[in-house]
């Protein structure tokens, strides 16, 4: 257990799979809440031509990414305000047209060799600025989180009445988009393009089966979220797969053990009011 703490690579990314684990627990929990996980897959996509812009100028991804993905979210909002043509229609065709333009940039001669690390991720290479990154982004969600915490709430609940309560909600889901395009920017360059959603999604969702309470939920998810980084880097050092996709599969596997819990969670609150009427 204590071997793979031995080697300088092997500490760097399991401190970026927790730091990143942390970050995309806590927002995550928000993320299932809105019924963004679409859109977080579809943020992460269209990172995809900035990544190989990035790669092939020879300058750090967040600098390629940053501005792919403001690219993407204005065009997301110009094509849904065409006549016709629905928010879903607009993010798949942007999304689309983002993904295709990075897979064209890709194969040009000028693309430098291990592109595919863009792809699936290299969380054995990250460096000490990565990791200072990753803190950074641990610490500004984790402040916007608590900030947000009441408005998102609100706004969440109940959409119909929260300018009632002085809640914009759709300053709720700007702010809330923001922070999870920050997220995906700086995830991707460990877990990559297509795996990065995992860390936003998969421990939500596990969390959800096994709590009611957003405060809980959020503790729960980046615990697991977390654990679930370090189990995978595991698997990747002793078995010799891929560090990205081995914490993607760790990821989806404590999913899907906690179904079985979530189910038992349900079906006990179904039968709790008709015990209640038997009692009485």
């Amino acid at each position: 257990m204590l071997e793979p703490l031995q080697e300088p690579f092997m500490q760097r990314a399991l401190a970026e799979v927790v730091l990143v684990g942390v970050a995309g627990g806590a927002l995550g929990c928000w993320v299932v809440f809105y019924g963004l996980s679409y859109a977080a897959e579809s943020l992460a996509h269209s990172l995809f031509p900035g990544l190989v812009a990035a790669a092939i100028a020879g300058v750090p991804l967040l600098l390629g990414a940053t501005p792919a993905i403001v690219v993407a979210a204005l065009a997301i909002a110009l094509a849904a305000r065409i006549a016709g043509v629905s928010r879903e229609a607009a993010v798949a065709v942007v999304v689309t047209t983002m993904f295709g333009l990075g897979v064209l940039l890709a194969l040009s001669p000028q693309s430098p060799p291990g592109v595919e690390a863009l792809l699936f991720g290299d969380v054995f290479g990250v460096t000490d600025a990565d990791l200072l990154t990753a803190t950074g982004l641990v610490v500004v969600v984790l402040v916007g989180l608590r900030l947000l915490h009441g408005r998102l709430l609100v706004a969440g609940f109940d959409r119909g009445t929260a300018r009632s309560l002085g809640v914009s909600p759709a300053f709720a889901d700007a702010a809330l988009l923001v922070l999870l395009a920050a997220g995906i920017v700086v995830a991707v360059q460990g877990l990559g393009n297509l795996l990065v959603v995992a860390v936003f999604v998969g421990p939500a969702a596990t969390a959800r089966q096994l709590s009611d309470r957003m405060l809980p939920m959020m503790v729960l998810s980046a615990t697991i979220a977390a654990l679930a980084g370090v189990a995978g880097l595991y698997l990747s050092y002793y078995a010799g797969t891929a560090g990205g996709a081995s914490v993607a599969l760790t990821i989806v596997a404590v999913y899907l053990l906690s179904l079985p819990a979530g189910h038992l969670r349900a079906t006990r609150r179904r039968m709790l009011p008709a015990a209640k009427v038997t009692i009485a």
